[in-house]
Parts: structure tokens; C-alpha cells; sequence
């Protein structure tokens, strides 16, 4: 009685309706809470050191190695002190390298789903509300950016602009990071627009569009105040499904050294680290690899519970 009292007064929210119905999905809910805590730990990574007794502004601390460069003891010579242990030859705890890494790897992540969401409203909302050649053009066009083979062809721009010193106020890991944020945000919009356009497409011919423009509207005020509100629930859930993605689009160009550089540091970086000496101890490969999959997994997880919550054929 509860629930049907609770869907009945928010059946004219569909917001307020969507996150019942993603509340009551255990799953879905239980990924957003652990995603909540990552973002928490990435954000308070500094904080998290100091408290751990690792040197927040130079979180390297070169311990003894052996000949090989190696730690002494298993697990990359894992102890009270560095209870993940330490990497080879420079000593830099994998902990405090985990942490650091997951701020990097998110906020690459963040940023291109940001670009490709942005570019992909735009685009969709043009080529779904105008058509005719607009459509036909910028449909094209997209198509052929489809067309490319992305990964190579981001391998080549990044090794060709990584190597420059700055731009503008950019340089270093900085510039590299903003690179990485395009490049992946720029060739993943396509998808993103397709999508967009459709909906659009179903929506430009509906009565409150039609009276919109017998009242006057200009086309940008009703792209802005019809169209766009109309989007919220389809932007959200490609949104949410999108950042796993561009993690691991971030860790595969990091994996392959066209990403972050040392002394910074991804999770992508420090498995590509770790394929050296993987042979020699994989606990350097298990810990980086085993918070990407968690985390990608809560991350597909939620997006599915929210791309269910805002589908209106989803029973209450």
C-alpha cells in the first residue's frame, strides 16, 4: 500500500519515480554506494596517505631493494607499513600509487564522457530537430568519424602530441591529461549523438512542439526549453554507462605508454608497469586490475539500474 502510495504521488515526477525504482534495485543500488566511496577515496586520496603515514606531496619512498631491484618478502614485500606492498625499483608504495591512480584515471574518465555528452547533445539535438541536409550532413560525417579505427588513430595523435612541451597554460602530465580527455571524449560523441537524434527525431512532431512554434518560439528557445528537459533521463543513462567505458579506453592508451607518464601516475599506468614484471611477482598486475573491475563493474551496474529506473515500461 506504501508503494503504490509513494508511485501514485510521484507519478508526476518522473525523477522522484525513477529513483524509487532504483532504490528498490539491491544491485543497483549497492554499485552506486560503492562508486560513492571511490569517488570519496579518489577525492580524499591525499588525506587517506597522511593518515596511513605516507608523505602526501612526495608519496615515492625509496626503501632497500635487492640487486634485482625487487622488495624482499611476497607480495611485493607487503608489511604493516605497505600493506599492498611496493613498487619495483623505485620503492613507491602501491597503496598511496592505487590512490593517486584512481584520481587520474576518474578524472580522464569524467572529462571525455563530459566532452561526449556535450558534443553528442548538440549533435543530436541539430541533426534529430532540423534534418533535411543539415541531418545529411552531419550524419555523414559522423559516420565516417564511426568509420575510423579509433585506437589506432588515438595511439598516433597522442604519441604526436604528447611529445610537445606545453600549450597555452598546459604542460607535462597536464597536457597529457587534457589530450586524453579529447581524444577519447571527441571520438566517442558519435554514439552518443545517434542516440540523441533518435529520441529528437520522436519528439520534434509532438503537440507541445507544435504549439510551441504556433506561439512564436524561436527554434533555439524551443530546443532549449522543449526539447532539451524532454532528454534529462536519456542524457543521464548514456551518461552513467558511458564512464566505465572511457576507463578503460584511458587504461588501454595508458597500457600501451601513450597515456600518463611517471612520476604520475592511472591505473592503466601501473598495469602497463606491471606486464615488466609480471612473470616475476603478478601481485604488481592483481591489485591495479582488480579496482578497474570493481569499479567498472559498480559503474555498468548502476547504469543499467538507471537506465531500468527511467524506462517507462519498468513495472513499480
Amino acid at each position: 500500500m506504501h508503494d503504490d502510495a509513494l508511485d501514485t504521488g510521484s507519478a508526476h515526477s518522473p525523477g522522484r519515480l525513477a529513483f524509487s525504482r532504483l532504490r528498490r534495485d539491491r544491485l543497483a543500488f549497492a554499485s552506486g554506494i560503492f562508486v560513492a566511496v571511490v569517488l570519496l577515496v579518489s577525492l580524499f586520496a591525499p588525506l587517506i596517505c597522511r593518515a596511513l603515514g605516507i608523505d602526501t606531496d612526495r608519496h615515492i619512498e625509496l626503501l632497500s631493494l635487492s640487486n634485482l631491484g625487487f622488495p624482499d618478502g611476497p607480495w611485493g614485500g607487503a608489511s604493516w607499513k605497505h600493506p599492498l606492498g611496493i613498487e619495483p625499483k623505485t620503492g613507491r608504495d602501491l597503496l598511496a600509487l592505487l590512490l593517486y591512480g584512481s584520481r587520474t584515471s576518474l578524472i580522464i574518465a569524467f572529462g571525455a564522457t563530459a566532452v561526449s555528452v556535450v558534443l553528442g547533445i548538440v549533435f543530436g539535438l541539430v541533426t534529430g530537430f532540423f534534418g533535411g541536409w543539415t541531418d545529411s550532413v552531419l550524419s555523414r560525417s559522423m559516420e565516417v568519424l564511426m568509420a575510423f579505427p579509433v585506437f589506432l588513430f588515438s595511439i598516433a595523435l597522442l604519441s604526436v602530441l604528447g611529445n610537445l612541451d606545453h600549450v597555452w597554460f598546459l604542460s607535462g602530465n597536464g597536457l597529457r591529461m587534457a589530450i586524453l580527455i579529447f581524444v577519447i571524449g571527441f571520438f566517442s560523441f558519435p554514439y552518443t549523438a545517434r542516440l540523441l537524434r533518435a529520441q529528437v527525431l520522436s519528439l520534434r512532431n509532438r503537440e507541445f512542439i507544435s504549439a510551441a512554434r504556433a506561439m512564436g518560439s524561436s527554434n533555439s528557445r524551443i530546443l532549449a526549453r522543449e526539447l532539451l528537459p524532454n532528454l534529462v533521463a536519456p542524457i543521464i543513462v548514456v551518461t552513467s554507462l558511458s564512464i566505465p567505458t572511457t576507463v578503460l579506453s584511458e587504461a588501454g592508451l595508458s597500457f600501451l605508454g601513450v597515456g600518463i607518464s611517471p612520476p604520475a601516475t592511472s591505473w592503466g599506468q601501473l598495469l602497463g608497469s606491471a606486464s615488466k614484471t609480471f612473470v616475476v611477482d603478478p601481485s604488481y598486475m592483481f591489485f591495479p586490475g582488480l579496482c578497474m573491475v570493481a569499479t567498472v563493474l559498480a559503474f555498468n551496474l548502476l547504469g543499467d539500474g538507471i537506465r531500468d529506473a527511467f524506462d517507462p515500461r519498468t513495472t513499480s
